[in-house]
């Protein structure tokens, strides 16, 4: 069994801090004190525990992630972006055409509705409406 004394077991804290050479700078031990200030009232607080939460949570996070979940994220984030870019696209391509042309009379935009791609695109609003729609009337179903 070691002697106590030869690992300083029986010192106080404080001096055996002292005694390392890291913690005997004047700096450090001005910008242990600096923190240590910083910290009372979220000590004090309580609030502390909720950083020590965050942090283990975020460390969960790391210790979760595996290849296949990665994969899923960026996948997910390509999928947002790029429907997001084609929208972007779609509104200033429609904002400009629209300010370029004169605006279409009743029958004018009857005829629009002729074009293949305005049915296309009425069609997907329409299927996108219907499926809010259903999702609203399960939603009100359960309340």
């Amino acid at each position: 069994m070691a002697n106590p004394t030869a690992t300083g077991a029986d010192t106080p804290l404080l001096e055996r801090i002292n005694q390392d050479s890291a913690f005997a700078d004047a700096a450090t031990e001005a910008g242990l004190v600096d923190l240590a200030n910083k910290l009372a009232p979220l000590i004090q607080g309580r609030r502390l525990h909720n950083v020590i939460d965050l942090l283990s949570l975020a460390s969960d996070g790391v210790d979760m992630a595996d290849d296949a979940m990665i994969q899923k994220m960026m996948a997910t984030y390509e999928d947002v972006v790029s429907n997001a870019w084609m929208l972007s696209n779609a509104a200033r391509f429609a904002a400009n055409q629209a300010a370029h042309q004169p605006v279409p009379s009743r029958l004018g935009l009857l005829r629009t509705v002729g074009d293949e791609d305005v049915r296309r695109g009425m069609h997907f609003v329409l299927q996108f409406l219907a499926v809010l729609g259903r999702q609203t009337a399960a939603g009100a179903d359960e309340a």
